[in-house]
């Protein structure tokens, strides 16, 4: 028997996440009531590289995902929702050495096995293609139909559809459960007692322990950078550039494979104002508010290297965020174990932004009964056993 639509809900977390999960609520009509500890994108999303990208993925679930991501970005932007705030763009993977060669070659492969329109430039192709790069550069794969769209602006427009207004600097203190312990009744907060008919946590590491997930979830700093405007040098640019040595940094290259605890890695996205966002260090350890001299100077090193004509382009800002990481690498979207009315999205590390819409539509079809977008089972948060959630 399909579930009723509720009439209410409460949406923990003010991100990509939690504003498309708020959006999608309410554009069926069910009354949002949307809660953040400090203000909208605050914390991961406001931080974050904006790539709406299936470059760095390996076939399977998080691809499969990205896909009907970036899918669904292409549909919001047409639609004219995110009009103006989704650009559409390849992606150009460079590889510049013999082990990043091999890892690119059998990453391309895979891309392309799934369904990815690639390209492999190397010699008098790439240098055409790709004039800006230096001779290091000695092979390429463009990945086309990709997008970049910056996190704030994805959630201001989100909200502003929506007319949802967030509640700020309201902490959820914990669920409220009925005498059966299966349904949530209400939350708890600094600011008094909600109700509602179901509650969405998508809290990033908030998550964890409002859910008792201290052992699933991890913050994982990112550091990344923006140079001032250069407007030719940007013009040259066909589109983002992803070092090999990131697939490495983040183990994209192969199933069951450890980040090191500091991964340093390199993207250099042209963006639209014609400023150059450049990144980023993958990080389990450090202080997660501050950049530190050591990450940005490999990463302006490595930048320079690939890209000479960024050495006289100034730096303007540097600054880090903290992403929320799953034990196991699979974010955790779904029903919260044992609770029926009760539901999470958290953990997607470094592709909140290209899954943040498709995923605040999968888990409001999953609380109307329909089948979700993108296949959550995979997903499911009950792959760790029942939480620790009751107040």
């Amino acid at each position: 028997m399909q579930p009723r639509p509720p009439s209410s809900a409460i949406v923990v977390g003010s991100g990509i996440i939690g504003a498309a999960s708020a959006y999608f609520l309410a554009k069926r009509g069910i009354s949002v009531r949307l809660l953040d500890a400090s203000a909208p994108a605050a914390e991961a999303t406001g931080a974050a590289d904006g790539a709406v990208s299936v470059a760095s993925k390996r076939p399977g679930p998080m691809m499969s995902a990205a896909l009907e991501g970036v899918r669904l970005y292409g549909q919001l932007a047409d639609e004219g929702l995110l009009a103006g705030a989704f650009k559409r763009r390849s992606t150009f993977i460079i590889a510049a050495s013999d082990e990043e060669c091999t890892v690119l070659a059998s990453h391309s492969a895979a891309l392309e096995s799934a369904g990815v329109k690639v390209e492999t430039l190397s010699g008098d192709r790439l240098r055409q293609a790709f004039p800006v790069l230096s001779k290091q550069a000695r092979m390429a794969v463009e990945v086309h139909g990709e997008g970049h769209a910056i996190g704030y602006q994805i959630v201001h427009r989100l909200l502003t559809a929506s007319g949802i207004t967030v509640d700020r600097d309201t902490r959820v203190e914990g669920l409220r459960l009925d005498r059966s312990g299966q349904r949530v009744t209400g939350i708890d907060t600094n600011r008094g007692r909600l109700t509602a008919d179901v509650v969405v946590v998508a809290a990033g590491n908030g998550s964890a322990s409002l859910l008792g997930l201290s052992q699933v979830l991890t913050p994982r700093k990112g550091q990344l950078l923006v140079t001032e405007r250069a407007p030719a040098l940007n013009a040259a640019m066909p589109g983002a550039i992803m070092s090999g040595r990131y697939l490495l940094s983040k183990g994209s290259q192969k199933a069951g494979y450890t980040p090191p605890p500091r991964g340093l890695g390199l993207v250099i996205d042209p963006l639209v104002t014609g400023q150059f966002l450049i990144g980023g260090t993958r990080e389990d350890f450090g202080d997660r508010r501050t950049n530190d001299i050591e990450a940005v100077s490999r990463i302006l090193r490595d930048a320079v290297e690939l890209v000479p004509g960024l050495a006289s382009v100034r730096l303007l800002r540097s600054f880090a965020g903290v992403r929320t990481a799953v034990i196991d690498g699979l974010p955790l979207v779904g029903r919260v174990p044992g609770l029926e009315n009760a539901f999470v999205a958290t953990g997607f590390e470094g592709d909140g932004i290209c899954l943040g819409p498709v995923t605040g539509q999968s888990i409001v079809q999953l609380i109307c009964g329909e089948k979700p977008s993108i296949d959550l089972s995979f997903f499911d948060p009950a792959r760790f056993g029942s939480y620790g959630a009751a107040a």
